[in-house]
């Protein structure tokens, strides 16, 4: 692979990487670890020990990054967390 190859398949990479959304979810003082958990689960298609790990973020940080892709997969994913009463959003 030559010089110039390499190089624009990293920008294409960067490219793809940049148009990446995320949902973010926000800490808050109603829902339990197990309905967050069971959420991530259903929701963002998380296994078990990933929506533990992420549920853990978000209390001790207040937030976390639990999905990146585009945004039209992520829209309803996002929809089913606010369903569920979590505060979400997509960035």
């Amino acid at each position: 692979m030559s010089t110039k190859e390499r190089i624009l398949e990293e920008l294409l990479l960067e490219e793809e990487v940049q148009n990446q959304n995320e949902i973010v979810l926000y800490n808050d003082d109603v829902n339990t670890f197990d309905h967050v958990i069971e959420t991530l689960i259903y929701a963002c298609d998380h296994t078990p020990v990933q929506a533990e790990q992420c549920s853990l973020i978000v209390h001790y940080k207040g937030k976390c990054t639990v999905k990146t892709g585009d945004y039209d997969d992520l829209k309803p994913r996002c929809s089913k967390l606010l369903d569920a009463g979590l505060s979400a959003e997509i960035i």
